[in-house]
C-alpha cells in the first residue's frame, strides 16, 4: 500500500493541470476529430458518420491545395529570414568594436517589431503599403517607381508582401534567443582557433554555427509550427485575397467554419493543420532530449 500511494504521489500533484489540459485541450480535440468524421454536425441534430470522406474531400480540394502551397511558402519564408535577420543582428550586437551605448540604442531599436501585437502590426503595415501610403511616396521619391503600387491587393505581390511583413515583426525573437546563445559561447575556442590559423568566416561556420546549433534547430521548429498557425497577420491585412492569394490554412478553415459553416469540412482541415504541427513538435521533442543527453 505505502509503495503505491509513493507512485501515485507524483499524479495527485500533477492532477489540476491534468485536468485542466484535458478540458482545455484534449476534450476539444477529440471533438473535433469526431465531428471531422461526420456530415451535417452542429447545425443538424442527426449527424451522419462518412468515416474519411471529408478529409478525402478537402484534400482533393483545389483550394486547400492552394492555401497549403501558401502556407508553406509564408512559413518556409519566414524561418529561413527570420533566422538570416535574427543571427545577423545579434552577431551585431555582440561585436566588440560598439560601445555599451550603442548596443543598448540599437537593441531597442531591433527589438521594437516584438513590442506590437499583429493586430497593431497589420493595421500599420496597410497604412504603409496602401498605394498612397509611405511605401510608395519613399519610392516614388527615389524614383524606383512610376505610379502607386498595389502591394496588398496585386496577386502577385499579396503574398510575398504579408511574408515581408511577418519576417519583420518576427526576427526579433531569433535575435534575443541567438544573442543569448552567442554571449554563452567561450571565449577560448575562437582564440584556440585563431592560433591554429582560421580566419574568420572558419571561426563562423566551425566554431559558432556548431556551439548556436541546438538553439536554431530549436528555434527553427517552433517558429514553424507559430508561423503555420497565423491568422490574425493575414485576416487583418488581406483576408485571404486577393481572389485567395493569400489564404492559409487558418484563413482556410475559419471560412469553412463561420462564412459557409462546413464545420465538418473545418474540422477535417483543422485536425489535418494539428497533424502537420504534430509531426513537426514530434522532432522537437527528439532533438531536446538528444540537446539534454
Amino acid at each position: 500500500m505505502q509503495k503505491v500511494i509513493r507512485k501515485s504521489t507524483p499524479f495527485l500533484y500533477l492532477s489540476p493541470t491534468i485536468l485542466l489540459l484535458t478540458i482545455l485541450s484534449l476534450i476539444p480535440i477529440a471533438m473535433v476529430f469526431t465531428y471531422s468524421l461526420m456530415d451535417n454536425v452542429v447545425m443538424n441534430r442527426n449527424p451522419v458518420f462518412v468515416g474519411i470522406a471529408n478529409y478525402v474531400e478537402i484534400l482533393t480540394n483545389s483550394v486547400f491545395q492552394q492555401a497549403f502551397s501558401n502556407t508553406m511558402y509564408f512559413t518556409v519564408m519566414s524561418v529561413v529570414f527570420h533566422l538570416i535577420l535574427g543571427l545577423s543582428f545579434a552577431m551585431l550586437l555582440n561585436a566588440r568594436m560598439l560601445s555599451p551605448i550603442v548596443k543598448a540604442f540599437f537593441r531597442t531599436i531591433y527589438i521594437l517589431p516584438w513590442v506590437f501585437t499583429a493586430t497593431i502590426i497589420a493595421i500599420l503595415w496597410r497604412l504603409m503599403l496602401n498605394p498612397n501610403g509611405v511605401v510608395n511616396y519613399l519610392l516614388a521619391t527615389v524614383g524606383l517607381i512610376d505610379s502607386p503600387v498595389e502591394w496588398l491587393s496585386s496577386r502577385q505581390l499579396a503574398l510575398h508582401s504579408v511574408t515581408f511583413i511577418n519576417i519583420w515583426a518576427g526576427y526579433p525573437f531569433y535575435m534575443v534567443s541567438l544573442l543569448a546563445g552567442l554571449q554563452g559561447i567561450p571565449e577560448e575556442l575562437y582564440e584556440a582557433g585563431t592560433i591554429d590559423g582560421a580566419d574568420r568566416r572558419q571561426l563562423f561556420w566551425y566554431i559558432t554555427i556548431p556551439q548556436l546549433k541546438p538553439i536554431i534547430v530549436s528555434l527553427a521548429m517552433l517558429d514553424f509550427i507559430w508561423t503555420m498557425h497565423q491568422f490574425t497577420l493575414i485576416w487583418m491585412t488581406t483576408g485571404g485575397g486577393p481572389i485567395r492569394a493569400t489564404e492559409m490554412l487558418s484563413t482556410y478553415t475559419y471560412k469553412l467554419a463561420f462564412s459557409s459553416y462546413q464545420f465538418s469540412h473545418a474540422s477535417a482541415s483543422a485536425f489535418i493543420i494539428l497533424a502537420l504541427s504534430a509531426f513537426v513538435a514530434l522532432f522537437y521533442v527528439r532533438q531536446q532530449r538528444a540537446t539534454d543527453e
